[in-house]
């Protein structure tokens, strides 16, 4: 069974809200809104985005499942995924037939060190620090950091031809033992890879050595962010891209930054990563602009500041020496959807750059934001 990374398409149509009719030549993002401050509906919007985008067609009795969030500390969301968000999810997948549902991540370099010799930091102090982990087990999810299990319990697996990879990348073993993925990011800026989205959280499943590539080889960074999503596992396993987004975080990141938090929140929802990406990006420069114009020139990364913390990145998965050798990492500034290096590499291996069909998943979608939407993922000359 295959995931829909762009091929999932809606045809023009009166349908209703949340109706999502299949057809020839557009895909369907969903969007949900709820209330500032109301976690309830947020759990209520992670249902009815989750269900107006798939029908779970795709998931048989018993079937495991891996939820992947976005781990990369222990600060709490929107640095990391919604506890909230997750534990809506796993109780979907439950109340769908689900058997397992395993959340799991590694978090970065600078809290988890993994080697052939052993481990220094956990990502799962990390998701109990952020509340992920207590979120996923009283939904009656289970707990996976991938460094537990060694440095050998991953398997290589090869991006697509022609990609930047000059090695092979290492995946958690733990993928093998499940049906399907439901990839679970969040809706944030990074100092080195300008947002942090769906596409960037395929980071998380990577061992070491892999990150090391990633990082030291600084000038095809963000093409290989995309290329990473192209591996068999998620092409053939991912079946759900969601992301609780009622809390951005709009300046700086991944780990500490500026938060806004809208009167009205967005979950957004699609089968494709590539289209998820392309609105959860527009919510976010949506974000930033609610942000005090003094401030927000304060956030702005310079070549400088990328450059040396990539270095520093370099130095913490390898070493020193290896860190002054590496190649520059030049910033990639996103002042529009078409500006971002990633998702420009991820339309030309993913499938092309998606038609979208935006709906409204409950009656809280503002009009006016559903159509600004609309308007910054058209491409210019349309």
């Amino acid at each position: 069974m295959v995931a829909n990374n762009g091929s999932g398409k809606v045809a023009e149509s009166t349908a209703p809200r949340g109706e999502i009719l299949l057809g020839a030549d557009r895909t369907p993002v969903v969007l949900a809104a709820l209330n500032r401050g109301v976690p309830e509906q947020l759990r209520s919007a992670v249902r009815d985005a989750a269900e107006a985008v798939t029908d779970f067609s795709w998931l048989s009795r018993g079937d495991p499942v891996f939820i992947k969030p976005a781990c990369n500390s222990g600060k709490p969301y929107p640095a990391t995924t919604s506890p909230v968000a997750v534990a809506a999810m796993i109780e979907l997948l439950k109340e769908r037939g689900a058997g397992r549902v395993i959340v799991g991540d590694m978090s970065g370099i600078e809290h988890v060190k993994q080697s052939p010799e052993g481990v220094s930091g956990s990502t799962r102090e990390l998701m109990e620090a952020s509340g992920l982990a207590a979120a996923v087990l009283a939904a009656g999810g289970e707990l996976c950091a991938f460094e537990e299990a060694g440095w050998d319990d991953f398997h290589e697996e090869a991006p697509l031809e022609g990609s930047h990879w000059m090695q092979g990348l290492m995946m958690p073993n733990i993928l093998r033992e499940v049906e399907h993925i439901v990839l679970m990011p969040r809706c944030g800026c990074h100092v080195l890879a300008g947002a942090s989205l769906g596409l960037k959280a395929a980071v998380g499943y990577w061992r070491r050595d892999t990150r090391l590539e990633y990082h030291r080889v600084a000038s095809s960074f963000y093409e290989k962010t995309a290329e990473g999503n192209t591996v068999d596992t998620l092409l053939t396993k991912q079946r759900l891209v969601l992301t609780a987004a009622d809390k951005i975080l709009a300046g700086f990141g991944p780990d500490e930054g500026w938060v806004c938090q809208p009167r009205i929140g967005m979950v957004i929802a699609s089968e494709s990563v590539v289209a998820h990406d392309m609105v959860s990006l527009g919510w976010l420069i949506l974000g930033r602009e609610a942000i005090p114009l003094g401030i927000r020139q304060t956030l702005r990364t310079s070549r400088a500041l990328t450059g040396f913390a990539n270095r520093v990145v370099v130095g913490l998965l390898s070493d020193w020496k290896t860190a002054l050798a590496s190649e520059t990492l030049s910033p990639n500034p996103v002042e529009s959807i078409g500006d971002d290096r990633v998702l420009n590499r991820a339309y030309q291996v993913l499938g092309g750059r998606p038609e979208i069909d935006l709906r409204a998943a409950n009656d809280l979608v503002p009009d006016d934001l559903r159509e600004r939407l609309g308007e910054m993922i058209t491409p210019p000359d349309d």
